[in-house]
Order: structure tokens, then sequence, then C-alpha cells
């Protein structure tokens, strides 16, 4: 039988490096699980001889990373792990099956950087731009706590209710989107194509136009003669913009506004209090403290103002104070169930059950939520389309009838 050096961990968290003789990578985790211990990098003698300066792999990274693509890794990880094999070969594997050139990247480097024993958590941290603090932090109790497999399922359920609820959200939007960009673009083809060549006719006809003609044809004139400086405007708005919502002042007055919104803030606070909730349940039932797990969900917090409110609960929870309490100034954020709901969980100790069952109500109230805004949408946008075209109408036809009636 071949040998092997490995390297694995106690349930208590120490490291243990050894070499055995096995039948094969699986044959060696079936039996250091039967002791205790879970593997983390294997390789057989001869291999390890042959090494030399080691493999080197040079791959150039496009693109980003998407949620799919991380709840697809944690999904068949946890399996993997569950199966036996060790986690540099499961990530080497994952990475071959990826399509992200950047995410392949990452999970080749974070093998590497396991088989020459640095921890998994730590290997994770050292991409931060793909795997957050929650992920992270989750893994490193798995490792300590010998319950890997466990959180890695923790994790996966937690990704697939963000992803149902980010797609419920974006489903809303995709024909009020649609509607408007398809309203922009023929507006803007009538103006360059349509109007310039009517301008033309009324003036060779020397036609006295309205007011609102005029509005009609010194945009289109404007459009077509100096569109560049349309584009150059667009670019510097939105430039603009991101570097004020880069300042805390700017992002503060942002997220204020959007807080105020008639139709949308009712969604963004159960958005952001369902974040919470089912965040907060995860990383607790994962063995996270309580504090830990604040910070990190702060830092994930889109909302200057939700990110303050947690920032100022985590200092009330540091001196003894409970969440539930600490929380409780911030009524216009989280509404009372939620304040009610961790009251009850931290009396009977049941904080995680409580919150996930609150989290499943929060995100059944948002998907409603988001039909009912697609329902207030559609007239409005018919109106605005309405009143569009009418304006357009209004503007050509008028000095048309008043020529029409001149003549006669």
């Amino acid at each position: 039988m071949p040998k092997y050096f490995f390297t694995a961990k106690s349930q208590k968290g120490d490291n243990y490096s050894d070499s055995r003789e096995a039948k094969d990578e699986q044959d060696l985790a079936r039996i250091l699980r039967q002791e205790g211990y879970i593997l983390i990098s294997v390789g057989k003698e001869e291999s390890k001889k042959k090494s030399g300066f080691g493999s080197w792999r040079s791959i150039f990274s496009f693109g980003g990373v998407s949620l799919e693509d991380k709840l697809m890794l944690t999904r068949n990880l946890k399996v993997m792990v569950s199966a036996g094999i060790s986690i540099p070969r499961a990530l080497k594997t994952l990475a071959e099956q990826s399509k992200s050139k950047k995410f392949k990247k990452a999970l080749i480097e974070i093998s590497e950087r396991i088989v020459k024993g640095e921890n998994f958590s730590d290997s994770l941290a050292s991409h931060p731009a793909i795997f957050s603090q929650l992920f992270c932090s989750m893994v490193k109790v798995g490792e300590e706590s010998g319950t890997l497999e466990k959180n890695l399922d923790i994790l996966a359920k937690q990704m697939e209710r963000d992803h149902a609820l980010k797609s419920k959200i974006k489903e809303a939007m995709v024909y009020p989107a649609v509607i408007i960009t398809a309203m922009i673009g023929i507006g803007i083809m009538m103006l360059i194509v349509v109007v310039p060549k009517l301008a033309k006719t009324f003036e060779e006809l020397q036609a006295e136009l309205p007011i609102t003609t005029k509005i009609v044809i010194g945009s289109g004139t404007f459009l077509a003669e100096k569109w560049y400086l349309v584009v150059a405007i667009l670019f510097f708005c939105f430039g603009f913009f991101r570097a004020i919502l880069k300042t805390k002042k700017g992002k503060e007055k942002v997220d204020t506004l959007v807080l105020k919104l008639p139709v949308i803030s009712p969604i963004i606070k159960k958005t952001n209090a369902a974040h919470t909730i089912r965040t907060l349940s995860s990383l607790i039932s994962a063995g996270v403290p309580l504090v830990r797990s604040l910070e990190i969900i702060s830092a994930t917090m889109g909302n200057f103002h939700y990110q303050e409110a947690l920032a100022a609960a985590i200092e009330k929870v540091k001196k003894g104070e409970k969440l539930s309490a600490a929380l409780a100034p911030y009524q216009n954020l989280y509404p009372l169930t939620v304040i009610q709901m961790i009251e009850v969980g931290e009396e009977t100790g049941e904080t995680s059950g409580i919150l996930e069952k609150l989290g499943d109500f929060y995100e059944e109230e948002i998907s409603q939520a988001t039909k009912n805004l697609t329902a207030v949408i559609e007239p409005v946008l018919m109106l605005i389309v309405g009143g569009v075209v009418g304006f357009f109408a209004i503007s050509i036809i008028q000095p048309m009838y008043s020529m029409l009636s001149s003549i006669e």
C-alpha cells in the first residue's frame, strides 16, 4: 500500500501531521475520522520527494465572482468533505469545474496555501474580494470545533436564501427597467432622426412654432449635433454620484433619502431586517460569538443607518446589555416584532431557531412587497409613457394643424 504524508485537525482544533499507509486518500480519511481527526492535506511519499520547486500556474483573471459560483463551491465542498476527500484536493477539483478564471485562480492559491500548512479560514481570508467575513468566520469556527461540514451546510443555506431574495427583487425591477430603457431609446431616435426633418419642413414653410415644438426641435438639434456633450455630462454625473457615495456624509444623505421614499422604503427596511435576522441566526448556530456576529453583520450592511445602529448595539452588548434592549432605540429601522422575538430567544435560549423562522416570515413579506411594487409601477409607467407620447404628438401636430388652418 502507498504511504501518505498528511495533516489533520482534531475536534479541539489541534494540528496533527504524520505519515501512514492506506489504500487511497478516501481510506486514509476514513481511518482518521474513526480516530477523531479531519483530513486537511495529503500527499504521497513519492510526490513529496519529487516536489522540487513546486507546481505553478499562470492564470489571468477577468471579471468578478458571482454568488452562484460561491454557492456551488460551498454545496460541493460540503459533500466532498463529508465523503472524506481532503480540502486541497476538493478545491482543485472544483477549480477545474469553475468557469470564472478569477475564482479558479483563487481556489488553486487557497489549495496551495493549505498544503503548505496554513488554515483553511486564513487561506480564504487572503481573498477578501471573494470570500466575506461571514464566510471566513463560519469556516474558522468549523475548523476549531470540528464542525466544518455542518457549518458549510449552514453557509450554503444562507447563500441560497440570499440568492433567492436578490432574485425576487431583481425580477420586480426587470419590467420597469425594460419599459424605461425602451422609452428613452425610442425618444432619442425620434429626436435625432424624425425631429430634424420636421424642423426643416417647418422652417421652409416659415410656420410660427409653439413653445413645446421649439423645445422638442431644440433638443433634437442639440442631440444630433452635440451628442458627445450629452455623453460627457452623463459620465460626469455618474462619476460625481459615485464620488459622493464614497464619502461618509454623502452616503448618509443618500441612505436617509432612500429610507424616506414612499414605496421603496418598506422594502428596504424589510430587506435589511431579513438580512440581519437570517445572518445572525446562521452565525449563532455555527458557534460564532454574539459580538463577533454583530460585527460581521454590520460590515455587510449596505445602508449607513443600519451600520450605525449595529455599531451602537455592539458597544452596549459588550457592556453586558441584552441585544433586544440594545436594538430597542432603533424601532424606526428594526420592527418591534424583530426586537420582541430576539428577546424571547434570549429568554428561552433558542435565539437561532426563532430568528430562522422570523427570517422566513420577512422573506415572504419581501416577496409580497415586490409583487405589490410591480402592480403599482405598471400604471405609473403607463401614465409616464402616455404623457411623453402625448407631449411629442401635441408638439408635432399643433404647428401642422395651425398651417392647415391658415391655408384654409
